[in-house]
């Protein structure tokens, strides 16, 4: 039997562009996980990682307009959006090198031996290796910046993990030129190719995460396919790490105070950050908490002139637009919910942005309106509307995870609700903005885009510096000769990297 066909599809049309490859096979999915297995020792060298990662930058900035072409033709993100993308990528890459270069993420702690302690210390040296091979699971709304060349990848690369990528069918073309462009970079770097490898099918994936020698997982995608991954790498005979972002509902409150100083300005700016990317931004806003009554109205009706005006667009492909489609007309269909802006099919391959209304009351208690406390892909929101502090904290208990959680304040004068809302907002998300919209990721050191399920199935991030710990372990070497050890641990810091040595940075 011969194996299936994968063919990049153009959203805008709904038709086949071109056939890029075929499905891998179990014996595929075997034969890439050794190959990436046999080259693990080439990437323990960590000025070769640096420059690898350096390289790849370079080369995915000189391949751009081919990868933004093909990136377009198969998303329908248009080239503005994706030129950014592209250099937002090209980014990570050259702030993992750094990382790499400056050697912090070891972590190293050097405790000398102490018999004066109680009970005694030996001479204790710890830091952290990388865990083996990675797969990497692309995201459908970041052709680059969570797929092939993405953050995952990057990350776990410069961790000293061969990475096997199963590509996203949306973007099979982009996949491939993408993988070529590292694959080069590892050449021209003296790293084997095999350090970054790619495959594509739904049962390839699932053979992935069950190899014997894949020791983690990164996935970016919605809730039912990441928790059949995270369930299959926790029922292995060896459980491994599955570090999946499964999906957000991204919560705001506006308070009293805030959409009495300034409700036609928070009405503007949520329109354009639910709507940003045809709303497939995995930090959209989905629930907005807005008091009732003339402030609340205020709200809407700048949120209702801001949408009105999107225009229709193109989802990423068809089957994501009859989902939208379907959940919006589910949403809608519920007791008390009103549509100021209806959301919908704007013509035969677009759809047209909306958000649905509801009392807030009606979501303090398990029941019917359950499915607007869920993630809708798409350019839709809910705004439900509060006439009490009691009815927003009762609302909030019941979010589940969550990437980002928002609070528009007033910013001038005192606001007395927002120390509370901030306290309550904090267990709920990773993020926590104030007077800003969520959407927009910075590639920075201290941020974090993660949160508790199902926004993730981990406490990690998965974008900026503290990403790489993902793919790292900890190793303690106990009173073993300096001769015996890895340079990096050394007495003399060899390496000159940075460390803490008996409880102070040395």
């Amino acid at each position: 039997m011969s194996a299936a066909p994968v063919w990049s599809v153009d959203p805008r049309s709904g038709n086949p562009r071109e056939q890029v490859a075929v499905e891998a096979t179990a014996e595929e999915v075997d034969r890439v996980v050794r190959a990436a297995h046999s080259v693990r020792d080439a990437l323990a060298d960590r000025t070769a990682r640096a420059a690898f990662l350096r390289a790849a930058a370079e080369l995915l900035e000189k391949s751009g307009p081919h990868i933004i072409e093909a990136a377009d033709a198969e998303t329908a993100l248009g080239p503005a959006r994706l030129t950014g993308e592209l250099a937002r990528t090209a980014a990570q890459l050259l702030a993992f090198a750094e990382v790499v270069d400056e050697g912090a993420y070891l972590d190293i702690r050097i405790d000398h031996e102490d018999g004066s302690r109680t009970p005694p210390w030996p001479d204790l040296r710890r830091w952290k290796i990388p865990l083996g091979i990675v797969a990497v699971y692309a995201a459908s709304n970041f052709p680059l910046a969570f797929s092939v060349p993405g953050g995952d990848t990057a990350s776990a690369l410069a961790a000293g993990c061969p990475v096997v990528v199963k590509a996203h069918p949306g973007h099979p073309a982009t996949s491939e030129l993408c993988v070529s462009v590292l694959r080069r970079a590892a050449a021209r770097t003296g790293l084997p190719e095999d350090v970054v490898t790619l495959m594509h099918g739904f049962d390839a994936g699932v053979e992935l995460v069950r190899h014997p020698l894949v020791s983690a997982a990164g996935f970016t995608g919605s809730v039912r396919g990441g928790r059949a991954l995270f369930d299959a790498a926790a029922a292995r005979p060896a459980p491994i790490p599955f570090h999946g972002e499964l999906g957000s509902l991204n919560p705001v409150v506006v308070t009293e105070a805030a959409a009495a100083e300034r409700a036609p300005e928070i009405g503007a700016g949520l329109g354009a950050s639910m709507t940003l990317g045809v709303g497939q931004f995995c930090t959209k806003p989905g629930l907005v908490l807005a008091p009732s009554g003339e402030r609340g109205d205020r709200l809407v009706k700048a949120l209702t002139e801001t949408v009105s005006s999107a225009g229709s667009g193109v989802m990423l492909d068809h089957r994501m637009r009859d989902a939208f489609l379907a959940g919006v007309r589910e949403r809608a269909a519920l007791p008390d919910v009103e549509t100021p802006v209806t959301p919908g099919a704007g013509g035969e391959h677009t759809v047209s942005a909306g958000f649905l209304t509801v009392p807030a009351a009606a979501l303090t208690a398990e029941g019917p309106h359950d499915a607007l406390l869920e993630e809708c892909f798409g350019p839709v929101t809910v705004i439900a509307q509060y006439g009490s502090e009691d009815e927003v904290a009762a609302v909030l208990a019941r979010l589940p995870g969550n990437l980002t959680a928002t609070l528009q304040t007033a910013t001038e004068g005192d606001d007395p609700e927002a120390a509370g809302l901030l306290a309550a907002l904090t267990p709920l998300a990773g993020r926590i903005l104030v007077n800003g919209w969520p959407t927009g990721v910075a590639v920075a050191p201290a941020q974090h885009h993660g949160g508790p399920y199902p926004a993730t199935t981990s406490p990690s991030t998965s974008v900026g510096a503290t990403a790489i710990e993902r793919w790292l372990r900890p190793v303690t070497y106990q009173n073993t000769p300096d001769p015996l050890l890895p340079p990096e641990l050394r007495e003399a810091n060899p390496l000159d990297l940075p460390r803490r040595v008996d409880g102070r940075r040395a």
